[in-house]
């Protein structure tokens, strides 16, 4: 990495004080927590367009750039979180692991840049009442869970994605079942006692051969393409309007973090693969038809791919209890909420003790009930 100049960049000056302008999300402008000073972003000509799969798995320099000239790169020395900052230089704590770090001023190292983005639509007062709401509903929450949802603990960070496009065409063998009904004779005791003999319809299957080719488009296949949030969390959180990406401007990053990609472009086409082959095997159920459906094989071949690298909008919170991290994300455009959570084993301790308590009383009502 090459030293950039000891003094602090600002990426926006505020023409009234010369602070450093931020992203509201509350109005999609820049704005000034000095002066108060407010302006709009001028949009960017141009159109998002799809990128060649296979020539950029080996990019050439003129193709990686920084997501920002004044961009700042930090790893985080507790979690391994890459963490891109633009703006002053700043000590902070790591949305993924809540650990202190410090963002010196090195430029960020160059890479594939990003396509477009989805600025944050909600403030970081929003996201905090979204987390309380999503707190009430955890019964079995500490109160340092509460605690933390009352304090501004969470960050508001672009996560990385890949979207792939690509042609398929399957060619496919297996086996199609017809339904159809046999007489069956059995035997029982009546309840008489009397052995009588009785019939009924059973479901059997004839199994045939079958094989064909299906094709499909597909468009916009999301991956995420950071390893700092779980997988099954980031799910939870879809689904994402793509159709409100804009074009990459780095005056919505102003005021927030953004996270390189940690997933490569290749890798994230391998996962892109095993979700388009889950949508194709139903594509080849449909085709093979029947009752019932048993697919041997399936021999895809990828076509026309392409790619855009774009930027997702999230908070995310992290904090310890009990030497553990906990994370909880928030949808930025929807505000949904999703993450992880300790159980208060007090809290449990009391709600059995309880449950035990009432039980033991009502067993007493009805005992001396009985007494009269």
């Amino acid at each position: 990495m090459s030293q950039a100049s000891p003094k602090p960049t600002r990426v926006f000056p505020c023409p009234g004080c010369g602070a450093s302008l931020t992203f509201d999300p509350t109005d999609g402008g820049l704005t000034c927590r000095y002066c108060g000073h407010r302006e709009a972003i001028p949009p960017i000509a141009g159109e998002i367009t799809e990128n060649p799969y296979e020539e950029y798995l080996r990019p050439r320099p003129e193709q990686l750039k920084q997501i920002s000239e004044h961009a700042s790169d930090v790893t985080c020395s507790s979690c391994g979180a890459a963490i891109t900052f633009i703006g002053e230089e700043l000590s902070d704590l790591c949305p993924f692991c809540g650990s202190a770090i410090t963002v010196q001023a090195i430029q960020s190292d160059p890479s594939v840049f990003p396509e477009a983005l989805i600025a944050f639509r909600l403030s970081q007062a929003q996201a905090t009442g979204f987390i309380g709401e999503w707190l009430k509903t955890r019964w079995f929450a500490p109160n340092a869970l509460k605690k933390f949802a009352s304090q501004e603990t969470i960050s508001g960070v672009y996560l990385p994605f890949w979207t792939y496009d690509a042609a398929t065409v399957s060619d496919y063998t297996g086996e199609r079942g017809e339904h159809y009904w046999e007489t069956e004779t059995y035997t029982e005791t009546d309840s008489n006692g009397n052995r009588v003999e009785r019939t009924r319809q059973v479901q059997k299957t004839r199994w045939y051969s079958a094989s064909g080719r299906v094709a499909r488009a597909f468009d916009d296949v999301l991956v995420a393409a950071t390893r700092s949030v779980e997988e099954k969390h980031l799910t939870k959180l879809a689904p994402w309007d793509l159709r409100a990406l804009a074009l990459y401007n780095p005056a919505y990053l102003a005021g927030f973090k953004s996270q390189r990609y940690q997933v490569g472009l290749a890798d994230g086409f391998g996962v892109a693969k095993e979700i388009m082959a889950n949508v194709i095997r139903g594509d080849v159920r449909s085709d093979i038809g029947g009752d019932e459906q048993r697919i041997s094989s399936v021999q895809t071949n990828y076509s026309d791919i392409t790619f855009k690298y774009i930027l997702l909008p999230v908070y995310v919170g992290a904090y310890r209890f009990n030497n553990k991290v906990y994370q909880v994300l928030v949808n930025a455009l929807t505000g949904s909420v999703h993450g992880d959570r300790p159980y208060s084993v007090r809290k449990i301790l009391l709600l059995v003790l309880s449950i035990i308590a009432v039980l033991v009383l009502a067993y007493l009502y009805i005992y001396t009930q009985g007494q009269h």
